[in-house]
C-alpha cells in the first residue's frame, strides 16, 4: 500500500500552480475554488478571503479522511500560511510534499500587478 500524500503547490499568481495541480493524481483544491459560483464563473471577493482559505483547509481535511491524496495550490507566500496544512499532514500521518512554481504566465484571476509585486516582496523561500 502506498503512503497517502498531501502536496502543497506554492507560487505567485501566474506561476503555474493550478496547471501543475491538475496533472497530479490527487484531489485538487485551492482557495480560489470558493469563489466559483453555480454558473461556473469566478467572482472574487477580498472580504471573503479568510473564509475561502478556511473552506480550502476543511475540504483538504475531509479528503484526507477519505484516504485521498490531496494537492492544494495556493500562493503560500509566507511560511505560516502552510502551518495548518503541515499540522493536517502530521495529524493524519501523511507524507507532505511542497513544490514551488516559478513560471511567469498570465494569471487567470487577473491579480493586479501591484498585488503581485507586494507578494514578491513578502515571498519566503522554502
Amino acid at each position: 500500500m502506498t503512503q497517502q500524500i498531501l502536496t502543497l503547490i506554492r507560487g505567485l499568481p501566474g506561476s503555474g500552480k493550478s496547471t501543475l495541480a491538475k496533472t497530479l493524481d490527487a484531489t485538487h483544491l485551492e482557495a480560489d475554488q470558493f469563489f466559483i459560483n453555480k454558473q461556473g464563473e469566478y467572482r472574487f471577493d477580498s472580504s471573503l478571503l479568510e473564509q475561502a482559505h478556511n473552506w480550502c483547509l476543511k475540504q483538504t481535511e475531509l479528503a484526507l479522511l477519505r484516504k485521498e491524496n490531496v494537492v492544494v495550490a495556493n500562493t503560500f507566500v509566507r511560511y505560516w500560511e502552510m502551518r495548518a496544512y503541515r499540522k493536517l499532514a502530521e495529524k493524519y500521518q501523511v507524507k507532505l510534499e511542497i513544490i514551488t512554481c516559478k513560471g511567469e504566465w498570465a494569471n487567470i484571476h487577473n491579480v493586479a500587478p501591484d498585488v503581485i509585486q507586494k507578494m514578491k516582496k513578502n515571498w519566503q523561500d522554502s
